[in-house]
């Protein structure tokens, strides 16, 4: 199923584990996307481990296959947006979830997570691999 995808920290982590359908269902994709959020997230994971610069190598690799995007300024517009409504709504979710919705949400992409409080975000697209 072709697309345009976002790729949360999740999927990406499972991806590097070892998870062949998502390498199927990636290389079937239009355009992948990453954000600077999750990469931010990936490496702090690589600082944290045992093979801290294989897996920081790893992750550039897989970020140079990628567009990665930065935090912009309508983007950054979004994730106020965003975090307002889920705030009234009382249905917060993690902070660096806010940002990857406001990035799908700013450039029409669907999140492909395996995390379900992406589910709280209004006129999101979430799929999980």
């Amino acid at each position: 199923m072709p697309g345009r995808y976002l790729l949360d920290t999740s999927i990406v982590v499972a991806l590097f584990q070892g998870g062949p359908a998502i390498q199927a269902r990636l290389a079937e994709a239009a355009e992948v996307f990453l954000p600077s959020v999750v990469l931010g997230e990936l490496h702090y994971g690589a600082v944290r481990s045992g093979r801290s610069e294989a897996n920081a190598a790893r992750i550039d690799d897989f970020a140079g296959a990628c567009t990665v995007l930065p935090i912009d300024a309508p983007t950054a517009r979004r994730y106020g947006q965003v975090k307002g409504l889920l705030r009234a709504r009382g249905r917060l979710i993690p902070e660096n979830d806010v940002w990857i919705a406001a990035y799908a949400l700013e450039h029409g992409l669907v999140v492909v997570t395996r995390d379900r409080h992406f589910d709280e975000v209004e006129g999101l697209t979430s799929v999980a691999w």
